[in-house]
């Protein structure tokens, strides 16, 4: 057998009147005039199939099946404000799900202080962080797999239109030594200076921005690095070299990493810099992302 639909209308009708024991004050509450009062909870009566109140002059009280369906009525009601009230925090982009990738190395850099702006500002938002590098965020940036990226080297203007980007910061690169190399003690490496070296590097198709600047850096000076191992974080990056294997030239935030037997040291020339940005569906209707972006003009 079906069970009835209580419209929630009639709920709220029999639960202010259960409250007032009485038509007139009941009504007065509601905003409405008796009749429709009486109407409403005749029409849930009938759905019920029992005299939800047992009327008498001067006295109204509830029946036993009147005291049943009182606590149901409240948690429906209850329940429905509760959904409403999320349902505004949500709408409103003050609370909800927001689906952040970011690349490694930002952990070093701009992500710690954006999160932590943002957490202040919106606390009721879940925040679901995953690490990932650019190319892949670029893809699940338009597979709807998150909601923002920060990444390193947006692609040029017109290869993801779909999607703003917004930079959060440029940085100069560092050299990256093995300790004991002959270049390590200098306060500053000329990258002409390691026109010889092997290389240690990201792979380009993990990175192709980062990548090709790295190689701009080293073309500007007339020569393309002999690269002769890639990894794919910097951390990484950064223990092949201290094991000897070559040398590497990174975003200067990477300096944070501390590893034994690694030397970072400003370049010269310095005026090739690695862009960071945030980057999101231009047509993403989520106010979670909008809430970012200001988080990140905060910054």
């Amino acid at each position: 057998m079906d069970r009835p639909e209580l419209p929630l209308l009639q709920l709220h009708a029999f639960t202010v009147l259960a409250e007032e024991l009485h038509f007139g004050r009941a009504a007065a509450r509601l905003g409405i005039a008796q009749p429709p009062l009486s109407q409403q909870i005749a029409r849930l009566e009938a759905k019920v199939g029992h005299p939800l109140f047992v009327r008498a002059p001067g006295r109204v009280a509830l029946s036993p099946a009147g005291r049943e369906l009182l606590p149901s009525a409240r948690r429906a009601l209850a329940g429905l404000a509760d959904g409403l009230a999320a349902a505004r925090a949500v709408g409103s982009g003050q609370a909800g799900r927001l689906r952040i990738g970011f690349s490694a190395s930002l952990a070093l850099t701009v992500l710690p202080g954006l999160l932590r702006t943002f957490r202040e500002r919106f606390p009721a938002v879940e925040l679901d962080i995953r690490e990932m590098t650019t190319v892949p965020q670029l893809a699940a940036l338009h597979e709807d797999a998150v909601d923002i990226g920060l990444l390193r080297e947006p692609p040029p203007a017109g290869e993801a239109a779909a999607l703003g980007f917004r930079t959060v910061l440029t940085e100069p690169f560092v050299a990256v030594l093995p300790s004991d190399h002959p270049l390590a003690p200098r306060r500053t490496v000329e990258v002409g200076a390691l026109a010889q070296e092997p290389f240690v590097l990201l792979p380009r198709a993990v990175g192709p921005g980062l990548y090709d600047r790295i190689t701009e850096l080293c073309g500007s000076v007339g020569f393309a690095p002999r690269i002769v191992q890639h990894a794919v974080e910097w951390q990484t990056v950064c223990a092949l070299v201290g094991a000897g294997l070559g040398v590497s030239l990174a975003p200067a935030s990477i300096r944070r990493i501390r590893l034994r037997g690694v030397a970072f040291r400003a370049v010269e020339p310095g005026t090739v810099r690695t862009r960071v940005a945030v980057a999101w569906r231009r047509d993403d209707p989520n106010p979670l992302v909008a809430r970012l972006l200001e988080a990140v003009g905060a910054e």
